[in-house]
Parts: structure tokens; sequence; C-alpha cells
């Protein structure tokens, strides 16, 4: 049975409209939440990028659902051991209603500290041995290592959650989907990628669960919705490893110049208010073979959006 979710973008609201959000996803009849862990935004335009484990906190009071971060880097800009102690808090906030979704991450967000940004290769080591450590500590139990990449010392997590929490890592290219089928409890990746999906299941991931996420723009005005997307989220247009690897929101500004709407207009995104267009766009993940889909609102009319979605989206979806 396919679950629908809604994907908590972090770096284009602020907390509170965040926390917002997602009672509102609740009200609407959304099954969980992804919410995005950056340090930077992708554009100025954006505009915001709060600490996600304050704002996880925060959803804990607000609502029911469960909740996943989609993703964390959990290498470079926070050590193994500090992000082990969120996650193990978050986990016994949320009382099991969480998971801790990851990734290789993107110089964006992990440059900050003035660290050398690894290949993709490295990248993907740092990221097994640093969840070796964090499932480690999740147990409870007092550990040290000292390992290739991290050094762990007497540490030991006092509050710890009954159960261990499931981490998924994520994949957007054949050898980070690798790693995550070997890896991960679950994958998570970007739009109905079908095939990425087949490698995960034929080369270790089985029948763990997957994910994937998309992005709508919802307007009552499909010019102006067009005009939206271009504005605020561009980036998602930008080819190969742009993401991964440019440092600063300034770099992409100027590498989504190349971006025009003619991009929007004639890429899959349904931009508007025809029901039928938003449907096939998320059905089409459940077609690939995905277990849950999750969906992100560009643009301001969130009321609206939660409105379309509750009467006349999420009753038509595939389950």
């Amino acid at each position: 049975m396919t679950t629908y979710g809604y994907f908590l973008a972090s770096e284009d609201h602020g907390p509170r409209e965040l926390v917002e959000q997602a009672r509102m996803a609740e009200h609407a009849g959304f099954d969980s939440l992804w919410i995005s862990d950056h340090y930077h935004p992708w554009l100025d335009a954006q505009g915001q990028s709060p600490f996600v484990w304050s704002t996880i906190g925060a959803l804990a009071q607000a609502t029911s659902l469960p909740v996943e971060t989609a993703v964390t880097c959990p290498t470079i800009r926070t050590h193994p051991a500090v992000i082990a102690q969120a996650v193990a808090t978050s986990a016994v906030l949320h009382q099991g209603r969480f998971r801790f979704g990851v990734g290789s991450g993107e110089a964006l967000n992990e440059h900050i500290l003035g660290t050398a940004w690894p290949e993709a290769p490295v990248r993907l080591e740092m990221l097994e041995e640093s969840l070796d450590v964090i499932r480690r500590l999740l147990t409870g139990k007092r550990v040290s290592h000292r390992g290739r990449y991290y050094t762990v010392e007497n540490a030991r997590l006092y509050t710890v959650p009954d159960e261990p929490v499931p981490i998924d890592v994520s994949g957007f290219a054949p050898t980070a989907t690798d790693v995550a089928a070997r890896i991960g409890d679950g994958f998570i990746t970007m739009g109905p990628e079908a095939e990425l999906l087949r490698r995960f299941r034929e080369n270790g991931g089985g029948d763990k669960p997957a994910s994937c996420g998309i992005k709508v723009c919802y307007d009552t005005d499909q010019d102006t919705a067009a005009h939206t997307v271009l504005e605020r989220w561009p980036n998602m247009f930008l080819p190969g490893e742009l993401a991964a690897v440019l440092p600063e929101p300034s770099h992409f500004q100027q590498a989504t110049k190349l971006v025009t709407e003619e991009h929007v207009r004639n890429g899959p995104m349904p931009l508007g208010d025809d029901p039928e267009e938003h449907v096939r766009s998320l059905a089409a993940c459940h077609d690939a073979g995905f277990d849950h889909v999750y969906v992100n609102q560009i643009g301001p009319d969130m009321a609206g959006f939660f409105d379309l979605y509750r009467t006349k989206v999420l009753p038509q979806l595939p389950r």
C-alpha cells in the first residue's frame, strides 16, 4: 500500500511556517512528513534555513504524523556522534514515529567549516563509517571508535528510544544507490526513478521501503505558477553533479541563469490547479513501485494547495 506524505522545505520557509504546514498536512489527510536539512538555502530567493533539529522537536508537539529527515548529511558539518544524539532525542519525542534519512551531502551546506569537499567515492565511505558509529551509539552502549574518518572516545547516549531508529539512505546515481541497498534500512530518491529503484532492489535492497519526493506548484494561474518556480526553485533543473559541488547560493544563482521558463513549462512538474495533473504526477511514483511518495508545494498559497489535495487529489491517488 502506497502512502503519501508532505515534504517540508526548510530552505523555503521559517520554522513557525514549517510547523503550521505540518498541521495543515495532517488535517488534509497526508500520512507522514519529510523535512529537509540545510545550512544554506539553494538560492537567496528561497531565503530560509532553520536548524532542522529544533523544528523536529516542535513537530513532535504539533502533529502526530511520522517524521523523517530528507536528508541529513552526517559526515562533515556535524560529527556523527552529535548527530546520533539528535536522532535519539527526536525518536524519543516522536514515540517511534521518526526515521532518519541520510545522504552524502552537498558542498553548499558542508563546506562552511573550511573542510575540503571530498570526491563522491570518499563521501560515500565517510557516510558508511558515520552510520556505523550512529547505529552503535543509538543502542545506548558505551562506544569508542577510531576509524579512517572519525574518532569517538567513551561516548554513551543516555536518552535513547526503545526501538532502533530506521536509517534510510538516499541515492540519485547508480553508485550511491548500490551503497543505499547495502547499508540502508530503506531508499530515498527524487522523482519516479524506476531504474534506480530496480537497482536498489536487485543489489541488496530487497523489499525494504523505498520513498520518492516530487515538487509541484499549485496556483490558480498557470503562468504565475511557472514564474514562481523559475524564481524560487530553478536549481532543480540543473544537470549532473552541480547540486553536490557548488558551494554558495550565489553560485547557484549564476548557474540557474541558464534555466528558462520553457524548461519549467516543459518539465514534469504540475503547474496550476488541475487536480488531474497533480494526481498523475504522484501516481507516477506509485506506478514506478515506490512505497512512499512525498510532495512539496512551491509557492505562497499553502491553504489553496492543502485544500486541493484534501478534496480532489489525495482521494484519487492509487494505494
